[in-house]
């Protein structure tokens, strides 16, 4: 039988790279490729980061967003922008995209604009810590808004213990310990704990909960994660518990925890999944509106570290929570 079939060559693919490659020739739109790296960031905030109009960086977010370089992410009425979450790898377009995220990171920023980075970035840690200020005596009723401690604390606090060594952990670090409600699970369970909060006010709260506990084996260092860092600490268990969604710049959180992380240490965070809830962010003094469990997932792959169980708590107030578990691996950075 004669096969009278003929092969129609499809063009779709070099269209697809032809918008890809015309998008992204553009020293501006590299640019905004690299600070997008790890960051999340809004129109206003891109525009400050290059001095250009808002109007102008909308039309280059627009080309960025049609050839898939970028993707929108609402937080409340706002629009931010981020690398997209779920490239296709197995397409000739995300091959093409993934390489060229590849090249354009070999490309350090520029020092002023890591220098406005680092301003947007204070921006954000100083409206979350006004808020604390206001609200530490209220912390517990604030939080329990979006979620009873109890619900994450218990899975959270139940996979720690089914991971810690038969000799306990021996270091252990709290990133944002709140008023210290999960201090008296870590503790019997290290030999020494660090509580870490850039808001002096709640560390304060945290250390009453110890003294009242009879904790001793605590320390409370008021900072953040690059306060550890230059002091050269290493931990075997790293613990975030609804705090992603307070920090500037949620990324840096893994890839500092990984550098504070010993060989074969983990990182348990329980955090929001994305939701809508736009009331959250003058109630609860969140930054984020929670985060897609890829997005975690994606942040830690960076930082070296592999993903392992994830648990889903739903809410009845419509909220969602995730408790994740990450491990390092290889030799400490």
């Amino acid at each position: 039988m004669i096969n009278t079939s003929t092969a129609i060559p499809d063009t779709a693919p070099a269209d697809a790279l032809a918008t890809i490659y015309k998008a992204s020739g553009d020293p501006l739109r590299l640019e905004i490729m690299r600070v997008l790296r790890r960051d999340t960031f809004g129109v206003l905030e891109l525009s400050q980061l290059f001095d250009m109009r808002q109007s102008g960086m909308s039309h280059h977010l627009k080309v960025m967003h049609k050839a898939g370089l970028v993707e929108p992410q609402r937080e409340g009425n706002s629009i931010f922008y981020r690398r997209p979450l779920n490239l296709t790898v197995n397409t000739l377009a995300g091959q093409t995209i993934r390489q060229i995220f590849s090249t354009v990171d070999q490309v350090p920023l520029h020092l002023h604009l890591q220098e406005k980075i680092d301003v947007i970035r204070g921006q954000r840690a100083n409206q979350s810590q006004m808020f604390f200020s206001r609200h530490a005596g209220q912390f517990r009723e604030q939080q329990e808004l979006i979620a009873p401690f109890e619900l994450y604390a218990k899975p959270a606090a139940r996979l720690i213990r089914q991971r810690a060594p038969k000799k306990s952990w021996s270091t252990v670090l709290e990133i944002g310990p709140g008023d210290g409600s999960f201090l008296p699970v870590l503790s019997p369970l290290c030999h020494h704990l660090v509580a870490l909060d850039n808001s002096c006010d709640m560390l304060a709260k945290a250390q009453q909960t110890c003294t009242d506990e009879n904790l001793n084996n605590v320390d409370f260092i008021e900072g953040v994660t690059d306060t550890l860092l230059a002091r050269g600490d290493g931990f075997d268990l790293i613990v975030a518990n609804m705090v992603l969604h307070h920090v500037p710049s949620p990324a840096d959180i893994f890839l500092d925890a990984a550098a504070l992380m010993n060989n074969g240490a983990c990182l348990i965070i329980s955090e929001l999944c994305r939701h809508d809830q736009i009331w959250a962010r003058e109630n609860c003094g969140d930054l984020w509106l929670g985060f897609e469990p890829e997005e975690l997932t994606a942040w830690a792959t960076a930082a070296g570290l592999q993903s392992r169980e994830c648990i889903f708590i739903g809410l009845r107030n419509g909220f969602q929570v995730q408790v994740r578990e990450f491990w390092k691996t290889t030799a400490k950075r």
